[in-house]
């Protein structure tokens, strides 16, 4: 598959196969070609030679930047994406589980650029796609958001989906399973799985909550020091965001963070 813009060739020669359950995430510079990829495997464009096959009939697609100039509100816009996908519009606990606080009765061009990302992650999502197409998912989010978005992203995997992400955070390599490429000079280049982070890193906490119920609601880690509201943990170096977002989910407050060797 190739395409062209006049003499200027964006993607020289792509031989993609996507497969169900297995995510892919393609990375590179900007004006790489990424986007125009992505949009070609979305069926948003097409490619100036070459063809897409096997795509399914259901696309959730989040081009970059998410369009949030519609007046519309958020939740009739939600609900009218889902009616041009044919599915019962299951939006609602994706932007729970992403944080989203904005005014779900209020015009998406009036959202946060946080909230707006959140909006256009529930369309995407929340049809139930089998093929999930994400241009830099991660851009905008808190840290809560983010790891919520990771749990999505590896969910719908998991129940079946092929996944294909543009993403330059490094976010969707680091995840379990994935497979990564980078696109150079029009062509993808599979890259090898990224070296497992080594390290722990201590957190501080204040919680409002028990300390010993927050700590049974964290993703595992290494040690553990409960003292009344407040809590000490160390954890694998690349478990910290997981744990840090659980803990601000549950209403902890960070005092400290610290890598150790």
């Amino acid at each position: 598959m190739r395409k062209r813009y006049g003499r200027r060739a964006v993607l020289a020669g792509i031989d993609l196969q996507l497969h169900a359950g297995v995510p892919v995430v393609v990375t590179g510079h900007n004006g790489s070609g990424k986007s125009t990829l992505l949009r070609i495997v979305a069926g948003a464009s097409a490619p100036s030679t070459g063809t897409v096959t096997g795509r399914p009939p259901v696309v959730g697609y989040l081009p970059a930047p998410y369009p949030a100039s519609a007046r519309m509100p958020v939740r009739d816009h939600l609900r009218h994406l889902a009616a041009v996908h044919g599915r019962p519009a299951g939006h609602d606990a994706v932007l729970a589980a992403l944080g989203f606080d904005g005014a779900a009765a209020g015009p998406v061009a009036q959202l946060s650029t946080g909230n707006s990302q959140k909006v256009g992650l529930a369309q995407a999502f929340g049809c139930a796609p089998e093929l999930l197409v994400l241009d830099e998912p991660w851009i905008s989010l808190d840290v809560v958001a983010a790891a919520a978005l990771d749990r999505l992203v590896l969910d719908a995997a998991s129940r079946g989906a092929a996944v294909l992400v543009a993403d330059h955070t490094g976010r969707m390599a680091a995840l379990p399973g994935v497979r990564a490429f980078r696109l150079v000079d029009g062509v993808l280049v599979e890259s090898p799985p990224p070296e497992p982070e080594r390290g722990t890193a201590l957190i501080e906490l204040r919680c409002r909550a028990d300390a010993g119920a927050v700590l049974r609601g964290l993703p595992p880690v290494v040690d553990a020091w409960p003292d009344r509201d407040a809590l000490t943990v160390r954890v694998a170096a690349g478990r910290s965001d997981a744990v840090l977002a659980a803990a601000l989910a549950a209403g902890c407050s960070v005092l400290d963070v610290r890598r150790e060797s």
